[in-house]
């Protein structure tokens, strides 16, 4: 077969024609979804270490069985994503909930951190029962409008509060919760700016692959100027490149062993705070990233949806059965798009790119985490056009899509963001005398997240 019958092949099995995009452009989308994702190959391993210890390995030994885990989760689901669901979004174990299961569950609760992974893996089951027979669309299907459409802002704003703070632009103040860091000063946050002034640049002209390249370009300025000793080690680079250890037999089928004496209140509750953050969390994720890549109809539904969502379900279940926490779909897939990815190629390029990774293990850390959050800045300001669709002179617009925005960033969560404006939109109908267009199953989502709240918020946990 000659390379055009392949390449004929690749296009009409992910529809180019239909996206208008080439395998080029899907190329470059991938690597620069990558390597605004890839820090959770880092970061993930470092949160839930602080929980998982396994008798006769070191504390580095665990940090990189923990890496793989998250790597192999990440392949998983960014494949099935591609092959299955032929969309641009990558995923992995997500923020926050990584946290969670880590600080929350495992540390402060005291529940064993097989026992947690098992908590995950039910979840990972409901959800994959959910998606197969179109329930999780369903619901979503529900959230109001004035939600959907201004989850993809409320993103934006979250990712560039979230890249500021990374690039120590921005940080934390006792009496106004945040202030300008000490930017003149300080060699990481002059490198950041730099960065991304030159990636802002290159935006600006058009340049193809303008975000992978201010990323690669700030991160090799970072080694120069650390090998060249104007900073000192570790300043502007990782410092320490450990031995590589690839056994994770401890880990895989952990989650087994957790479910020997459950305590079944306290395991419910652990389930249904993974269950809502990840449902909701992915959801938003899902209606932001593809109203930006302008996937949604004119009701603001993505169509197939139950397709990306049976991904994340997937590898959200194969995750906790080899050892690591809730698989979802990730923000940072808005850099992909933004480089013109539209089809299940990006992903594909993701998941390879993760599964050649677990060959540099050690050598993950090589990329500064501030030289990848730049990017995030560039695509928060991007996302900020969604605004636009949100019609400001309604209050039942103004309300709940105000709240769904600014409460993402305020509380670093996607999920609040939502539940904020999902509780709000049935009570501003009613107020104005609307309440017959408020479906029941609103009325259901604002009580359920109401619920939510209360649970996270110490009603019960705490």
């Amino acid at each position: 077969m000659s390379d055009a019958d392949q390449q004929s092949k690749v296009a009409a099995f992910f529809g180019y024609g239909e996206y208008g995009t080439d395998t080029k452009t899907e190329v470059i989308a991938g690597m620069t979804t990558f390597l605004t994702m890839s820090y959770i190959i880092v970061v993930n391993p470092t949160i839930l270490s602080a929980a998982i210890s396994v008798d006769g390995y070191s504390d580095g030994q665990v940090f990189q069985m923990i890496a793989i885990t998250t790597i192999l989760a990440a392949v998983v689901g960014t494949i099935v994503m591609a092959l299955y669901a032929n969309r641009p979004f990558g995923l992995a174990p997500g923020m926050g909930l990584n946290a969670y299961f880590a600080f929350t569950v495992v540390i402060t609760l005291g529940i064993p951190w097989q026992t947690a992974l098992a908590a995950v893996f039910v979840e990972g089951i409901v959800f994959m029962a959910m998606s197969s027979v179109g329930a999780r669309r369903y619901i979503i299907e529900f959230f109001p409008k004035p939600v959907k459409f201004a989850v993809g802002a409320g993103i934006g704003l979250y990712l560039l509060l979230l890249g500021l703070i990374e690039m120590n632009v921005a940080i934390a103040h006792d009496d106004t919760l945040l202030t300008l860091g000490n930017v003149a000063s300080d060699p990481v946050a002059l490198l950041s700016l730099a960065g991304l002034v030159f990636t802002l640049v290159l935006y600006s002209r058009e340049v193809t692959g303008s975000i992978i390249i201010g990323i690669l370009t700030t991160a090799l300025a970072g080694w120069g100027l650390t090998l060249g000793g104007v900073v000192n080690d570790g300043l502007l680079t990782p410092s320490g490149v450990p031995e590589p250890h690839y056994d994770i037999t401890p880990l895989i089928g952990a989650f087994l062993e957790g479910f020997q004496n459950i305590e079944p209140v306290s395991f419910a509750i652990v389930v249904f705070t993974f269950f809502f953050v990840d449902f909701f969390d992915t959801a938003g994720t899902l209606i932001g990233v593809s109203q930006f890549g302008g996937f949604l109809d004119d009701d603001g539904n993505l169509p197939e949806m139950e397709k990306p969502l049976m991904a994340d379900a997937v590898a959200t279940t194969f995750g906790a059965m080899i050892g690591t926490t809730t698989v979802t779909t990730y923000i940072e897939s808005s850099t992909g798009i933004e480089e013109g990815g539209r089809t299940g190629m990006t992903a594909l390029v993701v998941g390879l790119l993760f599964l050649l990774s677990l060959a540099f293990i050690p050598l993950v850390a090589a990329i500064p985490a501030y030289a990848s959050y730049l990017a995030l800045v560039v695509v928060g300001l991007i996302m900020l056009q969604g605004i636009t669709d949100i019609n400001w002179e309604s209050s039942e617009w103004l309300i709940p899509g105000g709240l769904t925005m600014v409460m993402m960033p305020l509380t670093a969560s996607i999920a609040n963001g939502i539940a904020a404006g999902i509780i709000s939109y049935p009570i501003v109908k009613t107020a104005r005398g609307d309440y017959a267009d408020v479906h029941v199953a609103q009325w259901a989502l604002a009580g359920a997240f109401v619920l939510y709240f209360y649970v996270t918020s110490g009603g019960v946990m705490g």
